[in-house]
């Protein structure tokens, strides 16, 4: 019986699989450049990448948008108006968000969602519609899952903030924007945040780790057939390849968005650069 052969292939045991794989890994009809799963029907990984990848980029963007949107701006009116009603609002929220874990808080949208309003999420009876296919149906596919993985985010973002501009704004050049009789909106937004979203900008980076570790979760509860779904799977599985493949690639991701970050600490602050 030949190794390589597809049609001998399918007949194989999943040990025997695995060592077919690493034999005809650069193969065109072998397994594929990152492996072939060794659950029944032993599709590519790079396939289902394909048809997965897409969900987890729009649920990872959505996160982010959410996060700095529920971070930032909180976190910004929490250090020019110290100690009064927004303050406390703000503080509050941002340990509140922090206490409540994000899987707990998905099953509790859908079970009140259920209970009150007879809501369920769209993709529990119809699966996932792209965006272009249906704009309305998308974003009511992953606004809540995207909101849910973001407070926690969120909520060390509006700290960070919060600290990062009462610094700044006790710095001198602060003083002389004030004394030049420039606009509150001028002094805040021009001067004082660009310079407190270094540590920020890190801390985005940093945070990539936490939303592909939530996305695992977060997917799987709200049955989104992404990345993070699909890891959950190959792990119960015991499915070898499709687990290092997808190691390797969240690594490859996590990387390189702070590298990205380290390049934008250049347009943040122009004392930095870079040789």
């Amino acid at each position: 019986m030949g190794l390589t052969g597809h049609s001998s292939q399918s007949r194989l045991t999943p040990t025997c699989r695995l060592f077919t794989c690493k034999a005809t890994v650069s193969t065109v009809d072998g397994c594929g450049i990152l492996g072939q799963s060794l659950a029944e029907g032993g599709a590519k990984v790079s396939t289902e990448l394909e048809r997965r990848l897409p969900i987890t980029l729009e649920l990872m963007i959505m996160t982010v948008i959410f996060a700095l949107v529920l971070g930032i701006l909180p976190g910004m009116l929490s250090a020019i108006r110290p100690n009064t009603p927004i303050d406390w609002v703000a503080r509050v929220l941002s340990v509140l968000w922090l206490s409540i874990p994000s899987f707990y808080l998905a099953i509790l949208m859908i079970t009140f969602g259920l209970l009150w309003f007879g809501w369920t999420p769209p993709q529990f009876g119809r699966g996932y519609v792209p965006f272009m296919d249906d704009p309305w149906v998308n974003l009511q596919q992953f606004v809540f899952p995207a909101l849910v993985l973001s407070v926690g985010i969120a909520a060390v973002i509006m700290r960070l903030t919060r600290s990062a501009m009462l610094e700044v704004l006790r710095n001198d050049y602060i003083r002389t924007a004030w004394s030049k009789g420039l606009r509150e909106r001028t002094v805040v937004w021009r001067h004082a945040l660009k310079n407190a979203l270094i540590p920020v900008v890190t801390l985005i980076g940093l945070q990539i780790g936490a939303l592909i570790g939530g996305a695992v979760i977060i997917e799987s509860v709200y049955n989104l057939n992404g990345v993070g779904k699909y890891t959950l799977e190959a792990i119960i599985r015991r499915d070898l390849f499709v687990v290092q493949s997808l190691t390797l690639m969240f690594a490859f991701v996590y990387v390189s968005c702070n590298l990205f970050v380290d390049i934008a600490y250049a347009w943040l602050d122009p004392r930095i650069h870079y040789n």
